[in-house]
């Protein structure tokens, strides 16, 4: 049996059992998961774990007389499905109404397809060695540390309106540092369908190349900086806007920034949620069985849309529907955009997949990711930011965030890096960074990040932004 009618045929098994024990006129979706996680650890530039796991989750979620209830088990064999579908008829009974139930979604067919590779779904514990050692190989004897991992992941869905749906998609990731003199960190990471496409020896050069340039950093005082932040810092920015900003739920209950229509970014900014194309990891349908699609969440500076699932659309009301982003169990934290771009300057139809390459091109400083080099040029004096770390929301309505940099900070003068600086801690409200007149330029490509989200991603280009809060050092 195929893994797509295996899956298939567990979920049909299931909706049987509740017609069987609950009566047809139950509504009844089931959701079946099925993820292998291969994983390699290497620390003091040796691999020390080789891990791989398999993991089957089925969920079921019925809905009768004006009360909802879920439950999930990862046994699939008879008697675990026959004790799920017990355990969820008898919660569905004594749970409380459920006023915003929106009812399932129409039965369509997926509107696209995301990445899949199957080398990468076959791939060994070897063909990730090999991107491990050239890794370590390209550090030049520095201190080295990361992972590589690929995932493959399969679903079914079905739900008694006729509802049945397939899918499955490949990633592959690899995440790195390299340590120099006085523990200071270099990074270098990516994210792919392809395993294939990950060059480890690029990576591993490139962290060497940021951690040999942060020796000695100098401390400045805590101010306003322009800056230049590469993508690994940009992708939480994207993280944060996917979570509290284009949130449908947090939209829906007026905590979310968002105002449809408004000029609330930047020209320059334009981003995308593309769970569908072939070059990303993604899903073609979500939790509630809706197909999903490209959604454009911001048009050259404009907001005009947001993530919905069928619950938080129907709690707007007007033309709201779901956008397809209903996350398994996600429905106590409404709809979130996981494959989350800002476009690049170059006028890409999408997210491209480090168009630039991993490489340092050789009028690039060491230090500069070559995705933000020509903002780096362009930056009269300010600071350029490696990546933003232990990020903590201050106020969710206007996304004032608090946290540090990390992996490298070098003061810019006249475009040239002059000399590494300590880390910082800022305090900035990441909507008004991205204002209207406040971005001075988007890098010319984007690279894929990979996150720890399942099949999420950032598709993230550097940006010049003509102001950053920085309110003291990472001590204080």
């Amino acid at each position: 049996m195929s893994a797509k009618s295996e899956e298939l045929d567990i979920a049909s098994r299931v909706l049987d059992l509740v017609r069987q024990r609950g009566g047809a006129a139950l509504e009844a979706a089931v959701r079946v998961d099925r993820s292998s996680l291969a994983l390699t650890r290497f620390a003091n530039s040796a691999i020390h774990q080789n891990v791989a796991d398999e993991t089957t989750t089925v969920r079921l979620q019925v809905h009768a007389d004006g009360r909802t209830a879920t439950g999930s088990t990862s046994r699939t064999g008879d008697d675990g499905l026959r004790d799920l579908v017990g355990r969820v008829l008898g919660a569905v009974r004594v749970a409380p109404v459920d006023a915003g139930w929106p009812g399932l979604a129409p039965a369509a067919p997926p509107a696209g397809e995301p990445g899949y590779d199957p080398a990468t779904a076959d791939a060994g514990p070897d063909e990730r060695a090999a991107r491990v050692r050239a890794f370590v190989e390209a550090a030049g004897g520095l201190e080295t540390a990361g992972y590589c991992r690929t995932t493959t992941w399969t679903v079914g869905f079905a739900h008694s309106a006729g509802q049945a749906a397939w899918s499955r998609t490949t990633e592959a990731a690899l995440d790195g540092i390299a340590r120099g003199g006085g523990g200071v960190d270099g990074v270098a990471r990516i994210a792919g369908v392809r395993l294939a496409d990950l060059d480890g020896h690029a990576l591993g050069a490139r962290a060497a190349a940021k951690a040999r340039a942060g020796v000695d950093p100098v401390e400045l005082p805590p101010d306003r900086y322009p800056v230049v932040l590469e993508p690994g810092a940009v992708a939480d920015l994207l993280l944060n806007l996917a979570l509290y900003g284009f949130n449908g739920k947090s939209y829906a209950e007026r905590r979310s920034f968002v105002e449809l229509g408004a000029e609330q970014f930047d020209p320059k900014v334009t981003i995308v949620d593309d769970p569908v194309n072939p070059d990303h990891p993604g899903w073609a349908f979500d939790a509630e069985g809706t197909p999903k699609r490209r959604l454009t969440l911001v048009d050259a500076g404009t907001t005009v849309a947001v993530a919905h699932d069928r619950r938080t659309a129907a709690k707007v009301g007007g033309d709201a529907v779901s956008t397809g982003h209903a996350m398994p169990g996600g429905a106590s934290f409404g709809a979130v955009p996981l494959n989350l771009g800002l476009l690049p300057a170059a006028g890409a139809d999408g997210p491209a997949l480090g168009a630039d390459g991993p490489g340092t091109g050789a009028d690039t400083p060491a230090e500069v990711d070559p995705a933000a080099a020509d903002l780096v040029r362009g930056l009269e004096r300010g600071l350029l930011v490696t990546d933003l770390w232990y990020t903590r929301v201050l106020d969710p309505k206007s996304l004032v965030v608090t946290g540090l940099t990390r992996n490298g900070v070098w003061l810019v003068e006249d475009g040239v890096p002059t000399r590494p600086v300590r880390n910082l801690r800022f305090t900035q409200s990441y909507p008004r960074a991205l204002a209207p007149g406040a971005v001075r330029g988007v890098g010319r490509s984007a690279t894929l990040l990979p996150t720890g989200w399942g099949t999420g991603w950032w598709s993230a280009p550097a940006l010049h932004l003509a102001s950053w809060n920085f309110t003291g050092g990472a001590s204080g």
